[in-house]
């Protein structure tokens, strides 16, 4: 109970700065996301695509090297999903929103900036030991070492005067952990731990970030990812420990590598190769450019330049790859997002037709969407709006200019209630083999964007991808006429 009051005390205090309630809530709901019984993809990709920044590292990391074998040429956050699996984009989102988060808060402080760089080399080197193996895992394990140094970092960031009484400490020879201990009554642990409930963390984390104990009675894989917290950690601390020459450190690294082998089921030497070049890749920055791609603040990834027309057709590319049996959620979660960033919308939507003859949003992209959704409809009955027009027709319309008088009077008051600083739009009716249309995707410029035009050639990559999501509502419909 006192080590109870004593965490809800450090609590309050941190969460008197503004951006640490900020991060909790953002590891809550991408945590949340992940957590979807249904598997909706398009919970999670709204949380990435919030953050511009976030979206740009995760397709750099989704089109890495490391990930290369199981995709390559990733354009969309939902192909990512769709490649790499639920748990291990999550996690990767994981990771680097609690990089983020200390990155933008660093203080001025050497010390603060130097445990940072730590656990930012400690998730390097766990990354690098995983590489070659599961993904969810290797992902996982990243998650377990960067959260095995929060308690820390939660301290040297937030609680000044209390870290330089435990470094004073520190410095007389105590232990780091009894020294935190003594002066806040918990340790660095104990507050990783505590952030990792609050934040709504898995079990399999929270056990990950334990101290490894090779006689502990623990499931495999949970001393499997615990040694690697500690491995990773304990390298990076020989990487970058001060004043060390390089004999010193190789012999920390194989001494290491001797230690840890058998539990993480990899040969000692080649942990001796990768640790040893690790330490000298640093001279040539290498180690860096790993870190620096966890940091990278909204740098675009090459393809974020390419021209709307040729990322509308990576996307048609993407969809073309994938049978028709595909489930619609994360098909549909991945023509919008196409649509989204290649033509720099503010928002998508897509309605879809039920059997009542009722057109309902199914999924949205973009600020509030998700809120607005279950708002936004319309029966399929003829009435004189846009919409109506848009169902009836074969291919695509623009609406460039949707604050006109006269097109105002096309739009149907439930848009103009839910929607209501358009500025130019286009609808993308979808119809399943020459049936009626069954779905409609919107998108649109919001009047915080400068006028543009959709060209011919724009329109017509559109109407491209439209036409393919016929095809699996066209086997979702076959699948339910022969349903029993």
């Amino acid at each position: 109970m006192l080590k109870a009051a004593v965490l809800d005390r450090l609590w309050a205090r941190m969460s008197e700065r503004g951006d640490f309630p900020m991060l909790s809530q953002s590891l809550r709901t991408t945590m949340a996301a992940m957590n979807n019984e249904e598997l909706d993809y398009s919970s999670l990709v709204q949380v990435v695509l919030s953050d511009f920044a976030l979206t740009q590292k995760v397709l750099r990391l989704a089109n890495s090297a490391m990930y290369m074998a199981f995709g390559g040429n990733i354009t969309t956050v939902t192909r990512a999903l769709m490649v790499l699996g639920m748990d291990a984009v999550g996690h990767l989102v994981v990771g680097l929103k609690i990089v983020d988060h200390f990155h933008h808060s660093v203080p001025r402080r050497i010390d603060a900036k130097l445990e940072l760089n730590r656990t930012l080399l400690s998730g390097c080197v766990a990354r690098k030991l995983t590489e070659h193996g599961d993904l969810r895992a290797g992902e996982e394990a990243v998650v377990c070492t960067l959260m095995r140094q929060v308690g820390k970092l939660l301290v040297v960031f937030y609680l000044d005067a209390e870290w330089d009484q435990i470094r004073r400490q520190v410095e007389t020879g105590i232990d780091e952990n009894a020294a935190c201990e003594a002066v806040l009554g918990v340790t660095f642990e104990e507050i990783g731990l505590e952030a990792a409930i609050r934040w709504r963390l898995p079990e399999t984390i929270r056990a990950g970030m334990v101290d490894y104990d090779p006689q502990a009675d623990e499931p495999r894989q949970v001393q499997w990812l615990r040694a690697i917290t500690r491995y990773s950690t304990e390298v990076a601390e020989v990487l970058s420990a001060p004043n060390l020459a390089d004999t010193q450190r190789e012999m920390h690294i194989v001494q290491l590598a001797y230690r840890y082998n058998r539990v993480l089921g990899t040969d000692p030497d080649a942990l001796v190769e990768m640790s040893v070049a690790l330490a000298r890749e640093e001279a040539g920055d290498s180690v860096m450019r790993e870190i620096a791609e966890l940091r990278a603040n909204a740098d675009a990834i090459a393809r974020a330049t390419l021209d709307p027309e040729t990322r509308i057709g990576a996307g048609l590319e993407d969809l073309r790859a994938l049978p028709s049996q595909n489930a619609l959620g994360p098909v549909l979660a991945l023509a919008s997002e196409t649509v989204l960033a290649g033509l720099g919308f503010t928002r998508t939507i897509v309605f879809v037709r039920h059997g009542s003859g009722t057109f309902k949003a199914k999924l949205g992209f973009g600020p509030n969407v998700e809120a607005a959704l279950p708002k936004l409809g319309f029966d399929a009955a003829f009435e004189p709006d846009v919409f109506h027009l848009a169902i009836a027709n074969s291919v695509g319309i623009f609406i460039e200019n949707a604050r006109d008088p006269k097109m105002l009077a096309r739009l149907p008051q439930w848009f103009r209630r839910s929607i209501d600083d358009a500025r130019s739009f286009v609808l993308l009716p979808i119809a399943a083999e020459n049936q009626s249309t069954v779905a409609l995707l919107y998108g649109d410029w919001s009047l915080t964007h400068e006028p543009r035009r959709i060209s011919q050639r724009e329109m017509a990559a559109l109407n491209s991808l439209a036409r393919e999501l016929g095809r699996f509502f066209a086997h979702a419909a076959a699948m339910e006429a022969t349903a029993p």
